[in-house]
């Protein structure tokens, strides 16, 4: 398993239900690392997609114990044990967890990848990653360029969990 997330210098992921930067190139990123894959996501990352629709060419799956959350086009997932039953049909290579906040705190421990987007930046947030730097377990391992747009400056980074 793996997770994908964009983040600000303070680790921030989110503010009020949404990203705190939208940066094309992070967006064909997520897009390219993820076409054809499992997402995985809680069902608030889940109703602030666009329209409320499934990501396009990936299996959906929504963690929510929120008993009243229904959507035909998705799967949905009450506890991490089902969560983990319906994981088993598919290759571990294949699931990228993409959030929130809870949902990477509950399967982080479980990945063996993180790909990050480090935005130069600090925002205001509402919803944090684990700092993965302050993490024993995990090391850098890749580390982009600076690319820039709109005057804001980012990375790609990855790091592997070495617990």
């Amino acid at each position: 398993m793996k997770a994908i997330v964009a983040v600000d210098l303070d680790w921030g992921i989110g503010y009020k239900g949404n990203l705190l930067q939208r940066i094309p190139a992070d967006m064909k990123y997520f897009r390219e690392k993820t076409i054809g894959k499992v997402v995985i996501m809680g069902r608030e990352t889940f109703e602030s997609l666009p329209r409320k629709e499934p990501l396009k060419d990936r299996i959906n799956i929504v963690l929510s114990r929120d008993e009243q959350f229904k959507n035909e086009k998705i799967i949905i997932c009450r506890s991490l044990e089902e969560l983990f039953l319906k994981l088993e049909k598919y290759d571990s290579e294949d699931l990228f967890v993409i959030g929130g906040e809870s949902v990477y705190i509950q399967l982080l421990p479980y990945c063996t990848v993180v790909y990050v987007t480090k935005i130069e930046n600090i925002y205001p947030a509402d919803k944090f990653f684990i700092n993965l730097d302050q993490h024993e377990s995990w090391k850098l391992s890749e580390l982009s360029d600076a690319q820039s747009y709109d005057a804001i400056s980012y990375r790609f980074l990855k790091y592997l969990n070495q617990g």
